[in-house]
């Protein structure tokens, strides 16, 4: 479909809407593998709908970009907006996950690998479906920026993470020490749980595409990545 531009923008925004409401469906469910169970991706669909109207009032083919980059850039801000206004981390969250960390951090010291999922769940003292359920509801600590590793205070991440349209987290990843210490720490990552990353942040492939190559349900790739971030999260805890 040829879509016709103006100065002012898209001629016809149903058109653009028919056209890139797919590109919106794929961004949400992306991001939806890092969020908490209790958000609705319908919820991050439609403020990402909403995203996607602004790039089509908003975009000027003489600023020389693709539409769908340009769209795409207005529909993830749109969304990541509307969790910024949205209580969308429980503290019984980013309670749950500081325990996984803790608990993978002193395994790791004391067995010198990366834990099993059964090994954690007896270091917490529960049964290893209650662990994974914590997993599985503990998803939403998955946003995670440069500055969480960078230093070490009492002050929890989720409680000084702020959605800043400014920041620029790729940026930041430049540091080389940093950049150094993340590499290792994937390379150091059970088989599975590093090809799940691979899957989901090279790829960009969401939980069913990687439920399909893993032979997992799209809850069980949820708990690996979960676990996956937390055992990086105690990795690089003082880089």
């Amino acid at each position: 479909m040829n879509i016709m531009y103006t100065a002012s923008g898209l001629s016809d925004k149903e058109e653009c809407i028919k056209e890139y409401a797919p590109l919106v469906k794929r961004i949400a469910h992306h991001l939806m593998l890092r969020l908490p169970s209790s958000v609705a991706v319908e919820d991050i669909i439609q403020a990402g709908m909403i995203g996607l109207l602004d790039a089509a009032a908003r975009y000027d083919e003489l600023r020389g970009a693709q539409f769908e980059t340009f769209a795409a850039q207005r529909i993830r801000g749109s969304m990541l907006d509307e969790l910024r206004q949205a209580d969308w981390m429980p503290r019984s969250l980013r309670r749950d996950m500081r325990r996984i960390e803790a608990a993978m951090s002193k395994l790791q010291q004391h067995l010198g690998k990366s834990p099993s999922e059964s090994e954690v769940a007896q270091e917490l003292g529960i049964p290893l479906t209650e662990y994974q359920q914590m997993l599985f509801e503990s998803r939403g600590a998955q946003l995670v920026y440069y500055e969480d590793f960078h230093t070490e205070g009492n002050e929890d991440f989720f409680d000084r993470y702020d959605f800043d349209s400014d920041a620029d987290p790729l940026a930041l990843l430049q540091d080389e020490h940093f950049r150094e210490a993340l590499i290792k720490a994937i390379e150091n990552l059970p088989e599975r749980e590093r090809l799940l990353m691979g899957m989901h942040y090279e790829q960009e492939m969401n939980l069913r595409e990687i439920g399909e190559v893993l032979e997992v349900s799209e809850s069980r790739v949820c708990q690996l990545h979960s676990q996956a971030v937390a055992r990086l999260r105690s990795m690089l805890r003082g880089h």
